[in-house]
Formats: C-alpha cells, sequence, structure tokens
C-alpha cells in the first residue's frame, strides 16, 4: 500500500528527548525525528504544554533554534502546537498540566511567543470557557491559526460558541477530564455532537479503551477523526524514569507514562504507525482509513494554517507492507527504506 505520509498534531517528545526541556539541540532533535520518520511520520507539531511565561519563551526558543540548525527538522516540522496555558484548572481537567502556570486567556502572549520564532504556532489548545477563551479563539482563528478544545469543561453552549469562534478540533478527545462526569450533559458530548470540530484520539489501548474509541469514532464520524499520538520524551525509548516539561514521567512495562506515585496519565509512548495497526486490529477501521486518520485527516485539519502561513509541505509518500510496516518512506528528496524492519 502507498499512503502520504503520517501527520502527527501533538507530539511533546521522542526517542529520549523532551521537546519541553528548553535545551533542545539540533543533534538530539534529529536522533528523535529520525525515529518518528522509521514510524512513517514525516509532518508533525512539536508540542509545548503550559509554563510560565518566561518558560514558554525560553523553551519554544531552544525548539525553534533546534530546528532551523537542524537536517530533518525543515522538512518534518512546519510550525508548533501550543498546548496551554490557557486551559481548565480545575481538578482532573488539568491532566499533568501545572495548574499553578495557567492563566486567562490572552492573546499578546501568543503574540509574544510568535515574535520570537522562525516558524509559526500553527495550533493553540485552549479551554473556551475560561476567562477571555472564546475572544482568544476568535482572534486566533483570525490570524489563521487552528484553535483546539483541550483539557474544558465548555457546555454544549460554550463549545458551539468556540466553533463560532473559528475553533475547529478537539484535543485528545476523551483525555484530560476528570472520571466523573454528568452522564450526558458534558463537554465529551458536547463536542462529539459539534460538526463542525474534528477530533483527535490516542489510539494507545491505555488513554481510552478499544470498544470505547470505537463508540467515540463513530460517533465523532470517521471524516471527523484523526489519529494523534501525544508521544512525550518516553515514546520509542525504554521502560524507566524520564524528565517531560520539568516533572519526573515514569514509563511502565504496559505502555503507560505516568508521574511517580501518580493515577493520571502524562502524555503518551505511542508511535504513530502503532496507532494505525491498532485501529485496524480492533476492527474500527480499514488499513486505508486508519492511514487517512494518521495522514489526510491530520492534514486537512492543519491545511487553513498552513495557507495562512504562506507554508508548502514537500510531497511525501509511505509504502506499507501487508502487515503495515513501514517498508519505504519519502519526504522531498529524502528517502528511507525500512524493508528489512518491516520483513522482520
Amino acid at each position: 500500500m502507498r499512503t502520504p505520509g503520517l501527520v502527527d498534531l501533538q507530539v511533546n517528545g521522542f526517542a529520549g528527548l523532551d521537546f519541553n526541556s528548553g535545551a533542545v539541540t539540533a543533534e538530539a532533535l534529529d536522533r528523535a525525528l529520525e525515529a518518528m520518520l522509521a514510524t512513517g511520520v514525516t509532518t508533525c507539531l512539536p508540542t509545548i504544554i503550559t509554563a510560565h511565561p518566561h518558560e514558554l519563551v525560553e523553551r519554544f526558543q531552544a525548539l525553534d533554534a533546534a530546528v532551523g540548525a537542524s537536517r530533518l527538522g525543515p522538512l518534518m516540522c512546519p510550525g508548533y502546537h501550543l498546548e496551554g496555558p490557557f486551559l481548565n484548572s480545575g481538578a482532573g481537567y488539568h491532566g499533568c498540566h501545572p495548574a499553578d502556570a495557567m492563566t486567562a486567556a490572552k492573546a499578546d502572549l501568543v503574540e509574544q511567543l510568535d515574535a520570537v520564532l522562525q516558524r509559526p504556532i500553527l495550533m493553540v489548545t485552549l479551554a473556551p470557557e475560561i476567562e477571555g477563551g472564546l475572544a482568544l479563539a476568535a482572534k486566533l482563528a483570525q490570524a489563521g491559526k487552528i484553535v483546539a478544545i483541550g483539557h474544558s469543561a465548555a457546555d454544549f453552549e460554550a463549545v458551539q460558541a468556540a466553533a463560532d469562534a473559528g475553533a475547529s478540533l478537539s484535543t485528545h478527545l476523551g483525555n484530560g477530564l476528570p472520571q466523573q462526569l454528568h452522564k450526558l450533559n458534558n463537554t465529551l458530548f458536547a463536542q462529539l455532537g459539534e460538526d463542525r470540530l474534528m477530533a483527535g484520539f490516542i489510539a494507545d489501548g491505555i488513554h481510552i479503551h478499544p470498544k470505547a474509541l470505537k463508540s467515540l469514532i463513530r460517533a465523532k464520524g470517521f471524516e471527523r477523526s484523526i489519529l494523534v499520538t501525544d508521544a512525550v520524551v518516553a515514546a520509542g525509548a525504554e521502560p524507566g524514569r524520564y524528565h517531560f516539561a520539568g516533572m519526573p514521567v515514569d514509563l511502565a512495562a504496559d505502555g503507560s507514562v505516568r508521574q511517580p506515585g501518580g493515577v493520571s496519565l502524562a502524555g503518551s509512548a505511542l508511535k504513530l504507525d502503532d496507532a494505525v495497526r491498532n485501529v485496524v486490529a480492533w476492527g474500527i477501521a480499514t488499513p486505508a482509513e486508519a492511514v487517512a486518520m494518521a495522514s489526510s485527516h491530520a492534514l486537512r485539519a492543519l491545511q487553513p494554517a498552513l495557507e495562512a502561513a504562506g507554508i508548502k509541505l514537500p510531497e511525501n509518500e509511505i509504502i506499507w507492507s501487508p502487515e503495515l510496516r513501514i517498508r519505504h518512506i519519502r519526504i522531498g528528496d529524502m528517502t528511507r527504506d525500512f524493508a528489512a524492519e518491516a520483513a522482520a
């Protein structure tokens, strides 16, 4: 099977590198991106999570400098995803994001960050119900950025208002939520039912039970569903202790990533090609549908921001084995062959 390359809209780190560390080097980034290429990803949005403003500036500057100086960054990283700090700080909603760094929604912070970057912030995840949330959503959408709802308690009215303002995506829908919600009148149902929102799903079998994921994708609609990883530093690495955005996290043998002693998940160790194989194995999608959710659907969600920024992605493609392993990948004039791994 020959398809476009995979597109990961939410990746916080990979293969031992934390994109949020504030000390990313071009060499380390190339190693991480090479590892991502082996999973079929040709385009990604390195994602910076909630932090205090000065930390966000430092982390974005280090990441942006590494992208510019690396071999693969200019090919694979057209821009960035800012997830926070405009999120709901309530228990169960903030997840592993530091609640004390969350703030009212302020356009000037995004503008300040964009001003120090060579590549733009293309996507912002926010909670529209917080102070200034809807106004910021409208301003970001008017500026051509993708506005996503995440770590949010937005009800039906707030979700509709956010979509009216220009929100077009749900970030890792089904996660970033308390364990207990109203059985029907909740933000999960509100976002599932808003047809103007596409939705990202983490198909690792840990964030969402496979049978629940099948129901969610059926409710959202295949054409509106996207596979993402929400990968952190531990993705593509061995079980053990890592550091993500200044906090220790443990990768367990079952693939879950949590803060030490914590119950809530702290990102994932998922690889995007594993997500593709998972949804096929779970009977949720055909191989072509699964790849589309991780490639063309994600690109369709991102395309308005790329066009607004005048960014054209290099041509890319993947050749898959019958078992859905990556055999060959091309991005621009660069190729990689993984035939031996695909046959193993």
